[in-house]
């Protein structure tokens, strides 16, 4: 569940910070109890309302999503903005007024989107996030190129070393990038320092393994979207009585 909450006090030490918070409308005691929450995720609103950068970027990463399904651009903007609400626990949001941290987080979303149904970008994506080791990480998760999207393959920036199996070694202590074939071959060519500074991209080192998706499709998604009945109602924004032209 996600919720709004008023933080009343804090006291800082070496080890932390402990918060009293205030839930408001909401009655927990019997949840907290019953099923025994010890644990709980905190996100901060420092204030900082969606930049115009943000915003240009979700706007034309949404029109090329649009394009490629068949949506138009305000049918998809809603359409991602529930998929981004059902991904992250948060409330429904405006892209004209919301905080800098949501904003990012819309687009991680929607891009990450993009990678996994392979849609093309009219302009890198690398051009259109605002988490770049986020960015890297789901290319590496879907197997795409870090730097023009097509299908890619792990290149390891620290060298394995010659005689090892590069299948079987546990490569979680490297720092890796998910490159296409011809990007693959211009790192091995330039070096790491000199591709980093053409393209803007790094390695980075993953905690564990990372498998790509059980689901991952064979075939890109459909042109057209079916949506029942149940999820065009969810596109409506609270309180409006139809589906506005919100910005």
């Amino acid at each position: 569940m996600h919720a709004l909450v008023d933080i009343k006090k804090y006291r800082e030490d070496k080890n932390g910070t402990d918060l009293m918070i205030y839930v408001p409308d909401m009655q927990l005691g019997d949840m907290l109890r019953k099923k025994r929450i010890q644990n709980a995720e905190i996100r901060f609103d420092d204030g900082r309302h969606i930049s115009a950068e943000q915003r240009k970027k979700a706007y034309a990463t949404i029109r090329d999503i649009a394009d490629y399904t068949g949506y138009l651009p305000e049918e998809m903007k809603q359409i991602l903005k529930y998929q981004h609400m059902i991904r992250t626990g948060d409330a429904y949001f405006s892209l004209s007024n919301c905080s800098m941290d949501t904003a990012r987080e819309f687009i991680n979303t929607i891009l990450e989107f993009a990678l996994e149904e392979g849609i093309p970008l009219s302009e890198n994506a690398i051009e259109r996030t605002d988490d770049i080791g986020k960015y890297l990480y789901y290319c590496i998760m879907h197997k795409k190129c870090a730097i023009c999207g097509k299908d890619g393959e792990i290149h390891h920036e620290d060298a394995i070393g010659m005689g090892n199996d590069r299948r079987r070694i546990d490569d979680s202590g490297y720092k890796k990038i998910c490159l296409c074939r011809m990007h693959h071959t211009m790192a091995h060519q330039l070096g790491v320092k000199r591709f980093r500074e053409m393209y803007k991209v790094y390695g980075i080192v993953l905690k564990k393994r990372v498998e790509p998706p059980a689901c991952r499709r064979k075939k890109p998604i459909m042109r057209r979207l079916i949506i029942s009945r149940t999820v065009e109602a969810m596109m409506i924004p609270p309180g409006s009585s139809r589906r506005g032209k919100e910005k």
